[in-house]
């Protein structure tokens, strides 16, 4: 093998470990906290509150959650993105709710980080998210 083949094989190498090194890198992840879980007096419901942290670059993911969520920006700004409607850039201390079912998704800014507190107003015993199909 001449010298030329061997440095020539061995940036080809490089170059794939690089692009897949890129490919592998995920977006950052949410952290969500549940502060509390607790039954409702409306039989088969519980309301679950979480503290959700939004890290530069982040996003919830198209999902649905089987009840409602009532929500507060604590840290924004916030975009939350619901199914059949224009992005709604959310301001700190702004409010919002999302309807049982609905497909929707949420993330900071572009460039910025965010913190929500939400409450889901679930049926009981099933999961507080459930993702959603890509568009």
């Amino acid at each position: 093998m001449t010298t030329r083949t061997t440095l020539g094989a061995g940036l080809t190498a490089a170059l794939v470990v690089t692009a897949l090194g890129v490919l592998g890198a995920q977006a950052p992840a949410i952290k969500r906290t549940i502060l509390q879980q607790v039954d409702l007096s409306a039989p088969g419901r519980e309301a679950v509150m979480a503290a959700v942290e939004f890290p530069a670059g982040s996003e919830t993911g198209r999902h649905t959650h089987p009840g409602e969520e009532i929500s507060f920006v604590e840290v924004g700004p916030f975009v939350l993105e619901v199914d059949g409607q224009p992005a709604k850039t959310l301001k700190t201390g702004e409010p919002f709710f999302v309807p049982a079912g609905v497909i929707h998704n949420g993330h900071p800014a572009a460039g910025g980080t965010a913190k929500v507190v939400a409450t889901y107003v679930i049926e009981k015993g099933k999961p507080v998210t459930t993702p959603a199909p890509a568009k």
